[in-house]
């Protein structure tokens, strides 16, 4: 009756097709608005249905070591099924005790990570999660056990990669150092002679770091290796200008770390990692991590160094600074040369800050030429002021290899000790045998 009346008042009396003409219009625009909002409801379904990963937490992400000039650390999001797992690779079982173990990646999942991780761009689709292949689990030389992270040597996309994974029952402050490190990694950015970060899994456990994987591993355990006479040439010979071009290797990224503002504060032959084309880079990289975050006096952080590495004035319980990392530098060389022998071996830990206040220093070791020797000499000033700047030891370096001898292989009289050496070395029981 109200269309009726409606026409009636906007046509004239007995205008039949004026009438028929709005009655028309009402009857349409009403499953005009209807068929407008069935069209709008079932495009956001649609969108809801194919974007399912905005906003969502807790799905496995990749988190990506980024160029330096970016210093910040990034993530990807993987699609990925529900439950997806690491499967080992045969192995002789002497050498493998995980093979035909499966390390779960899929369950369960974090949702409470700190806000500074959990805001990731989105990975390309076409990079999928690999499996890795396990190869062996990782010895540890040379730090004190961790129980809340493993180690393994594994194979991702066609490359040998070390898997450095936190435990699944971590806490939320385990958790949060794990993460940390790895972006403590990525804002250092890239150098040739550091490790490179390849990714980190995260947002479902177990958090796992993924890093470059170098063939020798550690350039103490490399130097014990060069002791054993194989009978002719091999990847276990040294030279001195072996030694100047790995020393400048290492200089160099110590150098670079300085310039990040960042103190290595754990120089040394067993923070050394050996590439299969013998590059060295610099790693031990903990401690420089944990003094950037936790609170403490130089006292405190003994524990996690090895003293007999360390400088005159960090014994004396003062900060550590780049002319202590100098100093322990200068000890690295040492080590080098003589193939791995601890520094001051006839002294002890605890005597040894009074030894050097007396003006001792570290003989020359017999086959040492007087360039590197006075190299060893410099970093080892006293004085911090005394000790040459990185630059000015990386420029003697370089000068040094291109006149340096590649002929003579270092050699050593008598096998190695290992029980002799953690004692000389000053190592306590606190202290477990690897890198990393």
């Amino acid at each position: 009756m109200s269309s009726y009346s409606d026409a009636d008042n906007q046509c004239q009396p007995g205008d039949t097709i004026c009438e028929i003409t709005v009655y028309k219009q009402e009857v349409i625009i009403v499953p005009i608005l209807l068929l407008a909002s069935f069209l709008v409801t079932l495009l956001i379904v649609l969108l809801m249905r194919c974007c399912p990963g905005k906003g969502i937490r807790g799905r496995p992400s990749v988190i990506l070591a980024r160029p330096h000039s970016t210093r910040r650390l990034s993530a990807h999001t993987l699609r990925q099924s529900a439950r997806q797992n690491v499967q080992g690779i045969e192995a002789p079982p002497e050498l493998n005790p995980l093979e035909h173990e499966e390390l779960p990646m899929g369950t369960p999942t974090w949702r409470d990570a700190p806000d500074t991780f959990s805001a990731v761009p989105e990975m390309p689709r076409e990079r999928q999660h690999g499996s890795f292949n396990l190869v062996t689990p990782l010895p540890l030389f040379f730090v004190k056990p961790n129980d809340s992270v493993t180690l393994c040597r594994a194979r991702m996309d066609n490359r040998d990669v070390i898997l450095r994974t936190l435990k699944e029952t971590a806490d939320a402050s385990e958790r949060q150092s794990f993460l940390g490190f790895a972006s403590f990694l990525s804002e250092l950015g890239l150098h040739p002679f550091l490790p490179g970060l390849i990714g980190v899994l995260s947002l479902r456990t177990p958090l796992i770091t993924v890093m470059e994987e170098l063939e020798h591993r550690d350039l103490l355990g490399f130097l014990w290796r060069c002791r054993q006479d194989t009978g002719g040439e091999s990847p276990y010979d040294i030279t001195e200008k072996r030694i100047f071009t790995m020393g400048g290797q290492v200089a160099s990224a110590l150098e670079y770390l300085h310039g990040q503002s960042c103190i290595h504060g754990n120089v040394g032959a067993r923070s050394v990692l050996v590439g299969r084309d013998l590059t060295a880079k610099l790693w031990g990289l903990g401690p420089a991590y944990r003094r950037k975050t936790q609170a403490g006096t130089p006292g405190e952080l003994e524990n996690t160094e090895t003293r007999k590495w360390q400088a005159p004035e960090v014994l004396a319980r003062r900060l550590v600074s780049q002319s202590s990392d100098v100093w322990s530098f200068g000890i690295l060389l040492h080590e080098m040369v003589t193939l791995g022998d601890p520094p001051f071996p006839k002294v002890m830990a605890n005597d040894l800050l009074q030894y050097l206040q007396r003006g001792k220093t570290q003989k020359r070791p017999a086959n040492c030429s007087n360039s590197l020797y006075s190299i060893i000499k410099s970093c080892g000033q006293f004085a911090p002021h005394e000790r040459p700047a990185l630059a000015e030891v990386v420029r003697k370096l370089q000068s040094g290899e291109k006149s340096a001898n590649d002929r003579p292989v270092l050699r050593v009289p008598g096998p190695l000790d290992i029980e002799k050496y953690l004692h000389e070395a000053g190592y306590g029981e606190a202290y477990n045998y690897t890198v990393l």
